[in-house]
This record gives structure tokens, sequence and C-alpha cells, in this order.
């Protein structure tokens, strides 16, 4: 796995020297925090340190344990003709149902690091499959029709969790038993981590990062006066990201460094503060800037 671009700050060096020693000890890791605080791109580097294949699944409201566990795909036949006596004509034909395996089940008995991304945007009911397997380390084949009716699980499979707070739309909450089973840390915006992601990803200067930075926190702290989510630091990179590619100037006294602020900023103050029109909403960010 590929993980040249990833930006390993003194931050994120301590919670991977944190929670390494968790995955290799057998216990899954659950990642929760806002929308791109970097989660998943964690959970990569962390399942990168493993020599194992990773396999990454995405929670969805439509899984359900057929997608975890296989299901029937269709039929296979098998048929004989015996016609060895000219006088004598034998026929035989087999009728057999054609079981595809899910994939939860694969990475169990392959022993892959398993990355569940936003698990709790699929139900309970769908993930209430992963309580035997990370307590007794089975997995039970529920209506498969197969002739075990669970499956070990490798040694060597790992799982990463990784959700959003529960007052995100499309979340489910997540049952206390399986939350009981995972060590949870939680991943916050921080400004040291999001000035050096810019700095090695855009590369820009230290001080272009927190002209950047300054605009979108200040769009972020209003909204969570309101008890909304404001903008990540995708929208950070996205502005740091075409001044660079456009060599727009990243300063407050230039109008097209501005005017991205606004197009990329504006939707979220018209999200996050009720009443706002998207020109009053440009107006505001022209004000911060």
């Amino acid at each position: 796995m590929d993980r040249s671009d990833f930006v390993e700050t003194d931050r994120i060096k301590e919670l991977v020297s944190r929670t390494t020693p968790y995955l290799q000890a057998g216990y899954p890791l659950h990642l929760t925090g806002p929308t791109g605080v970097g989660k998943t791109a964690l959970a990569l580097h962390l399942a990168s340190k493993f020599d194992r294949p990773v396999m990454l699944l995405h929670g969805n409201h439509e899984m359900n344990n057929e997608d975890l566990i296989g299901s029937i795909a269709g039929f296979t036949s098998e048929k004989v003709i015996d016609n060895f006596v000219r006088q004598v004509y034998k026929k035989q034909e087999e009728v057999k149902e054609k079981w595809h395996p899910g994939r939860l089940v694969e990475a169990i008995q392959k022993g892959y690091t398993l990355i569940y991304d936003e698990f709790s945007r699929s139900s309970p009911e769908t993930n209430n499959l992963f309580l035997s397997v990370l307590e007794e380390g089975v997995l039970p084949l529920y209506g498969t029709k197969q002739k075990q009716s669970f499956l070990k699980v490798h040694k060597d499979f790992r799982v990463i969790f990784t959700s959003n707070p529960e007052e995100y739309a499309g979340v489910f909450d997540t049952q206390d038993a399986l939350i009981d089973r995972m060590i949870t840390i939680e991943m916050n915006n921080e400004t040291q981590t999001e000035r050096e992601i810019l700095r090695n990803r855009c590369n820009i200067l230290a001080k272009e990062a927190d002209i950047i930075l300054k605009i979108t926190g200040k769009v972020r702290k209003a909204c969570e006066k309101e008890n909304k989510n404001g903008p990540s630091l995708r929208a950070s990179l996205m502005i740091a990201t075409i001044c660079k590619k456009s060599e727009i100037p990243i300063s407050t006294d230039n109008q097209q460094f501005t005017t991205v602020c606004k197009d990329i900023l504006a939707s979220h103050v018209v999200k996050c503060l009720d009443g706002k029109t998207i020109k009053d909403a440009e107006e505001w960010v022209e004000e911060i800037s």
C-alpha cells in the first residue's frame, strides 16, 4: 500500500505509537471524530504497519448479512451421460446452489486487516455479526445453508472501525455491547496537524497555511456556536490546492483569494447559520477574510 502522501506530524506519530500496540494485541480499534479530521487516512496508515492485505469496507444503511457473510449466487449444474453400451442410455443431472462468500468471510479466513469505515452508518442489526467475531473469535453463518455453522477467525485478522459523532445525519446509535469490545480513540481538529498537512500536501508556506486556517477556523467556530458541523480540513485543502495550482497569492489583500474562500466556504455558512442567503454568506466570508 502506497502511503507516500501521508503526512505524519508529531500528533499523528503520537497516535500511531499509542494505538499500534492495541492492534498488535488483537484488539479492535475505533477512531471517532468529525468528518474530514483524518480518521480513514490514519486507519489506512495504521493498517500499512502490518504485513497483511487490507480490506476497506464502507458502512451504509443498505448493508445486510448477505453482504458480510455471503449469499446464494446462482446454481451449478453437473450432467453425466453414459452411453458406453449402445443399447443403454443413462443420463444423470445434479443441480447445486452456488454460495458466494461475503467480504467479512474473506477477511476473517485470510487474516486481512479490515477497515470498517463509518460503520455506524450500517444498522445495528447488521453490525451485530461483529459481536461474536470480536468476543469469541468466530463468525456465525446465519441462513447460509452451509455445513459449518460458524467460521473461526484467522489469528492475523485485525479490524479498525471509524465513525462520525451520533448527531451526524444518517448515523445509527451504536449498541453498547459493540462499543464495549473496542478501544475508542477520539480525534479532533488540531491546528498544528492541519498546518503541516497543508504545507506538505499543497507545498505552501506555513504563514500561507495559517491564513487559510484562520479563515476556515472562524467559519468552524461560528458553526460550533450553533451546534452544527462546520468546514473540515478538506475545505482548507481545496483553497490551498486551487490557489497553488492557479498561482493565486494566498493573501487577504488579494481579491482572487477572497473569491476562492467565498466560493468554498459560503455553503457551509448557509448550512450552519440560519437565515443567511448565499449572498449574505459570501459577504460574511469576505468580512472575515
